[in-house]
């Protein structure tokens, strides 16, 4: 198994998180759960014409190769063998804007063809990554790709995250569980519903759950790394208002309560739990 990581350079770092590889053709399991983070993500087949879109409890379909998956309150089931060669690229939060034509919630809990978002371009990138062998050149591609995609704007390089939901977000990470919206809307001179419009759309899910999901992914992130806590110490911790919040919250998220996340988990991600 292969997987990479490159954290792009200024200016492409202000809106894209990072640009990823993975190269696994023989998968140990069939299903893995991916959780959400709040994040959009493209994502690209480079080994078969296609992606499996798995919904839980129902046969499988194949999808177009080429995927924007919108950010996320809720997992989803993803087939392994699309792993077999595999690039991505994780937008930060209300990065992908800038990529597409639209706002970030009509993508929200879907995932949709990557060529309805980006036309042909979409295809040739993919034929040109295929043309390349070595994953860090495919990486440097795709990375050289939405360079061109953001130079094609008006505002071009100088292109900017809104600076409300900029100010937003960094509000938000720096007091996670104290912010209110009320409060950040106050900060930024908006009315409560304008800002939650606007981070809406730029973002691709409201605030208060925006929120929540990162709270959630501070309780994935120490339950991966083995931290032995109480689970009411956790929670507590973590900005839940007791340990029945937590649970009820955990399995809203995974669909699994966080014991059998600790026990089935089982790949090198925090955010992928071995499904079957």
């Amino acid at each position: 198994m292969i997987y990479l990581e490159h954290k792009p350079a200024p200016p492409l770092s202000r809106f894209v998180r990072m640009v990823w590889y993975a190269r696994a053709p023989q998968p140990a399991h069939r299903r893995e759960r991916i959780l959400p983070n709040g994040c959009v993500h493209v994502i690209l087949n480079l080994a078969h014409d296609f992606l499996h879109d798995c919904p839980e409890g129902q046969p499988e379909i194949q999808s177009a190769p080429s995927l924007v998956v919108g950010s996320r309150s809720i997992y989803e089931i993803v087939n392994t063998s699309d792993m077999a060669d595999l690039i991505g690229v994780i937008f930060e939060p209300g990065g992908f804007p800038l990529f597409a034509a639209d706002a970030a919630d009509l993508f929200s809990n879907r995932s949709v063809n990557l060529g309805e978002v980006w036309g042909m371009r979409a295809a040739g990138l993919r034929d040109r990554l295929r043309e390349l062998t070595a994953p860090e050149e495919r990486m440097r591609c795709f990375e050289t790709f939405l360079i061109e995609m953001l130079s094609l704007r008006k505002d071009g390089l100088n292109a900017a995250r809104v600076p409300a939901i900029e100010f937003a977000l960094d509000h938000f990470q720096q007091a996670p569980c104290a912010a209110s919206v009320r409060e950040v809307a106050r900060l930024v001179g908006w009315s409560e519903r304008r800002f939650s419009q606007v981070f809406r759309e730029q973002v691709g899910l409201t605030p208060k759950v925006w929120c929540r999901v990162q709270r959630f992914q501070r309780v994935v992130r120490q339950l991966h790394a083995g931290v032995e806590i109480p689970w009411p110490e956790l929670a507590l911790e973590c900005g839940y208002y007791d340990q029945s919040h937590f649970a009820n919250e955990f399995r809203a998220f995974s669909g699994i309560d966080a014991t059998t996340y600790t026990r089935v988990h089982g790949t090198p991600w925090a955010n992928h739990v071995v499904a079957d």
